[in-house]
């Protein structure tokens, strides 16, 4: 059955699955009123997926399209055409001609201005945590308890002519 193709663009982070039952409804509803065939049937299964799985080649007809993965496809069954979620929509419909390259570009920009920021955060949290370490290795270890300036030698001991007893309370 021919059918019309609904896009939804969904905010980042967000997939079909996530897809409110509200957005979903208002979609098949559009499916269902601009298909010439599926208009005048009740009981119609609306096929959704997302864009990616779209399998589209050369020897396809036009509107016709494929899946890369028919496990990433969903269905919702549209009983009958409920006329005022398609007024509805029709009403708020808005017909802009779209520079899908431009938008692809700046999409791919704020990505890439993301992925750096991640990667400076990480990058300044690696620094952070080896610097940490690094001053952890360093109280640990005994580097600093045979420091020349605080050894005293025996000739020293020996030429300052003090008694085993005064050099045990220095000690102290």
């Amino acid at each position: 059955m021919s059918s019309a193709h609904v896009y939804v663009r969904l905010h980042k982070g967000q997939t079909i699955d996530s897809m409110s039952e509200g957005l979903l409804e208002d979609c098949a509803q559009l499916v269902k009123a601009n298909s010439i065939q599926g208009n005048k049937v009740n009981n119609v299964d609306v096929v959704y997926t997302p864009w990616s799985n779209l399998k589209k080649t050369a020897s396809m007809d036009v509107g016709q399209v494929g899946f890369y993965n028919s496990k990433m496809v969903r269905t919702v069954k549209v009983e009958k055409r409920i006329n005022e979620i398609v007024n509805r929509l029709n009403k708020t419909k808005v017909e802009r001609t779209l520079d899908l390259k431009a938008e692809r570009e700046a999409y791919n920009q704020a990505e890439k201005a993301d992925r750096k920021l991640q990667q400076r955060d990480k990058k300044r949290r690696e620094d952070m945590d080896r610097l940490e370490k690094e001053k952890q290795a360093e109280i640990r270890s005994y580097k600093g308890l045979m420091v020349a300036e605080k050894m005293t030698s025996n000739k020293e001991i020996a030429s300052a002519n003090k008694s085993l007893q005064e050099l045990e309370d220095d000690f102290m």
